[in-house]
């Protein structure tokens, strides 16, 4: 381990070169900045995994069936397990995909899963993102640059080796495949993502294609190489939010998109991962159901805890929230990125007043929660060990079987005494070790 710390700096110089970095738009300008790697890393005891991996199975099960449910029979609607309003009005909610079963009836084949691991070692899921998850490409390349620089290290520990991703994340997209090229469509070198779009087109063998390379023509989906060449595409890793998607569906004024994509989808010409109107499932305001949809669907007992959430929505839940909001986070629904979030212990008394009011006028807008002393983690700051609070995304691939990768995207606020970890909001990241015994 101390050989790899002693070359920290050597291995961030590494990311630097191959370009590992996030964009964000801010005041309507674009910057592009590293993602600082951290070189000790968070392990995961196979015993620790085990349950681990069993929850994020069950919960990511349940949400495919939650949103085939939700676009076709509502019967979990119409049994009274999550109230009608509180479902359609879900921004999530695309009205243009009723009825539309994908292939095979996989919804989310890509899953985030946002944990943090409270000090008595429980895990907690803060968040589910099933639209377009990133972030598996940065633990991916750090372990592959981490063995460069030490392979010492590696061949002293035993971890589950984490390279499989690209044959995962292809294994994932072939199952749905409705008979042409695979594709992952960027949006472009401006997308906050933009790395992980190319470099996982590389690692998996996938055509990295933008809008321009992309057209239809009769009911199906071609990609145009740089020859002018056209081929069948049959099935597309769409790295693009779903208003973006199809200029004659959704959002007239996209750019970004491929008008009459949504034509060959409902025709079952191409599959799109993830599927459109996945938002209804990972609205934070759903979250609080998804404990509910796992005893509905699958007739079990959740492994995974949700973080102790309350609903303004609901008038019991609103009174609790309005006595207690100095002890509790609350999250705007619509936000992600770790915007959008206000601890009221933070709140003078004027603003607490004023959320009090907020989330009575707006109570679908805002969940409440408890917050989670959740564990530190040691990171290097210069020659010195410091704690940190961490988050963890665990990814969870949906094919012919739910598979989770054993790996995963360890965040970490880089300001002493800061909950938020986001890479948005100047967050750092460290591999993930699972061990194999």
């Amino acid at each position: 381990m101390q050989n790899l710390i002693d070359r920290t700096a050597e291995i961030n110089k590494m990311l630097a070169r191959y370009g590992v970095k996030f964009g964000i738009y801010k005041n309507n300008v674009f910057k592009e900045q590293l993602f600082p790697f951290d070189p000790l890393p968070r392990i995961i005891t196979k015993e620790e995994y085990i349950p681990l991996e069993k929850g994020l199975i069950q919960r990511v099960d349940a949400l495919n069936l939650f949103l085939k449910d939700v676009y076709t029979d509502k019967q979990i609607v119409k049994d009274g397990v999550i109230p009608e309003d509180f479902v359609f009005s879900s921004s999530g909610y695309l009205p243009e995909c009723e009825g539309m079963v994908p292939p095979k009836g996989i919804y989310s084949h890509i899953s985030g899963i946002d944990l943090v691991q409270a000090k008595d070692k429980s895990w907690y899921i803060l968040e589910d993102n099933l639209r377009i998850p990133s972030g598996a490409s940065y633990p991916l390349i750090a372990r592959e640059l981490c063995r460069r620089a030490s392979p010492q290290t590696y061949q002293s520990n035993r971890i589950i080796d984490n390279r499989n991703y690209h044959k995962l994340l292809r294994d994932t997209m072939e199952n749905v495949n409705c008979g042409g090229i695979p594709v992952i469509m960027t949006p472009g070198r401006y997308n906050a993502a933009y790395f992980e779009h190319s470099y996982l087109a590389e690692r998996s063998g996938c055509v990295l294609a933008m809008c321009s390379d992309l057209f239809v023509n009769e009911n199906v989906l071609y990609y145009r190489d740089y020859k002018g060449e056209k081929m069948r595409v049959g099935v597309i890793y769409r790295r693009i939010s779903d208003e973006y998607l199809d200029p004659m569906t959704f959002n007239s004024e996209s750019l970004i998109g491929v008008p009459n994509i949504m034509d060959v989808y409902r025709a079952g010409n191409v599959a799109i991962v993830n599927a459109p109107g996945n938002g209804v499932a990972d609205d934070k305001g759903i979250y609080y159901f998804v404990p509910k949809m796992i005893r509905y669907y699958l007739n079990e007992e959740p492994i995974l805890k949700n973080a102790p959430t309350y609903l303004p929505f609901y008038e019991e839940d609103r009174k609790y929230v309005l006595d207690n909001l100095e002890k509790l986070v609350i999250k705007d629904v619509a936000e992600a990125g770790g915007y959008g979030v206000i601890f009221g212990r933070d709140l003078t008394k004027e603003q607490l007043e004023n959320m009090k009011q907020l989330l009575i006028r707006e109570s679908r807008r805002f969940i409440a929660q408890e917050v989670i002393d959740f564990l530190d983690l040691d990171i290097m700051e210069g020659n010195e060990r410091v704690p940190r609070k961490a988050d963890l995304r665990a990814f969870v691939l949906s094919g012919e079987t739910t598979k989770v990768w054993a790996s995963g995207l360890t965040r970490f606020s880089r300001q002493a005494d800061s909950f938020v970890v986001n890479s948005s909001q100047g967050g750092g990241f460290k591999d993930t070790w699972v061990l194999s015994q």
